[in-house]
């Protein structure tokens, strides 16, 4: 999965402390951790399309929400259907099986990534940018535009952007009971680690490391949506602190970022 953006939840770059502050976490309401709106507005979250057209506004200078859960920038994968260059932007129409959508990109944007004239129709690409509507037809406002090379990229975004959806309306998976003793074994042998290795850690910092180290080895590590519902539902901290906490475990190198800036583990 190493192809999937270092941009996931920091909006096209990694810089500044550990990127959980800047990208935050999903989570607005429904009693999960409350995001301040520059957070809200700088995560990434994946989408498909027929997700992104189910979105709505109060007004029209209000958030965007799915789901009643603000989002701030989004990402989709798609078929490139049609391309029309024009003087300031290119305006590519998206296809992703579920639904149809357009992507703008302006000539003079700051994408990370440079694609004027490089995307070609009936090619998948993966696009990251804001929602925009303008005469009630809302579209991408794209900031990265990229084709894709791997298809395996394809079926991640599209089970990504399932477990994102699923964890922002039920929250982190409980452990099922009479799970597989190797498997508990492997679980609980992790968090008599950190009782030692981070006993001298602040009991915030050490919540959040015994929580990534008790779940299931992944080799991208764990959501920060995640990390933010489980640490806001079991200690009562709220998003500000526990992303202050986890910038400070990055500083100190206690944890690491993954496959994105979203994902974060523990270094063996």
């Amino acid at each position: 999965m190493s192809q999937y953006d270092s941009n996931y939840y920091s909006g096209g770059g990694g810089g500044g402390g550990g990127g959980y502050l800047q990208g935050g976490s999903p989570f607005s309401q429904g009693g999960s951790p409350g995001m301040r709106k520059s957070e809200v507005s700088n995560s990434l979250r994946p989408f498909t399309i027929a997700q992104i057209n189910r979105a709505t506004q109060a007004h029209t200078d209000a958030e965007w929400r799915v789901d009643d859960a603000e989002i701030g920038q989004v990402s989709i994968i798609g078929q490139v259907v049609s391309v029309q260059k024009q003087t300031t932007n290119s305006v590519y129409v998206l296809d992703d099986g579920t639904g149809s959508l357009e992507a703008r990109q302006w000539v003079d944007s700051e994408a990370e990534e440079s694609t004027s004239g490089g995307i070609e129709e009936l090619r998948y690409v993966k696009v990251n940018g804001t929602l925009k509507s303008f005469g009630k037809k809302r579209y991408i406002n794209a900031t990265q535009i990229r084709h894709i090379t791997d298809p395996h990229e394809i079926y991640f975004h599209i089970l990504e952007s399932i477990y994102v959806t699923l964890l922002v309306e039920r929250g982190p998976p409980s452990n099922p009971a009479g799970g597989h003793s190797a498997y508990s074994a492997q679980k609980n042998a992790p968090s008599a680690a950190a009782k030692d290795q981070f006993s001298h850690l602040p009991a915030l910092q050490r919540s959040i490391i015994k929580f990534i180290m008790d779940q299931p080895p992944r080799d991208e590590g764990v959501h920060v949506a995640l990390i933010a519902k489980a640490i806001a539902a079991t200690s009562g901290e709220d998003a500000h602190n526990i992303s202050d906490a986890l910038d400070k475990l990055m500083d100190e190198g206690h944890v690491f970022t993954t496959i994105d800036d979203s994902h974060f583990n523990v270094p063996s």
